[in-house]
């Protein structure tokens, strides 16, 4: 089970971090994640990726903010950097992170 301390603590301690928002019932959230997450593996070594089950960690997301399922949130060097909800691609999400990792990275 997730909680908000291991979730900070997490961002606080690794250069990015992605976080996923899903439900059980959300067919698109389980359609987007495994692209989503091989994409990340793939062109990002230092991402940690967080899932968070909004129907069992219901004070999660509130506390980020998040209303609305699917929902990425990424931080880079403890700041949020980036905010998806609903209609994404993995190709758009990749993209924007994709300059200020490289900066962050070299």
């Amino acid at each position: 089970m997730q909680t908000i301390e291991k979730i900070q603590k997490c961002i606080d301690e690794n250069l990015a971090v992605m976080l996923y928002f899903s439900a059980p019932n959300c067919n698109v959230c389980h359609a987007l994640k495994p692209k989503l997450v091989q994409a990340i593996d793939a062109n990002f070594k230092e991402f940690k990726i967080q899932s968070i089950d909004i129907s069992v960690d219901e004070d999660i997301a509130p506390y980020f903010g998040v209303f609305s399922i699917p929902t990425v949130l990424v931080f880079l060097d403890s700041k949020e950097f980036l905010r998806k909800s609903r209609y994404m691609s993995v190709d758009e999400v990749i993209g924007e992170i994709k300059r200020p990792y490289d900066i962050m990275t070299s």
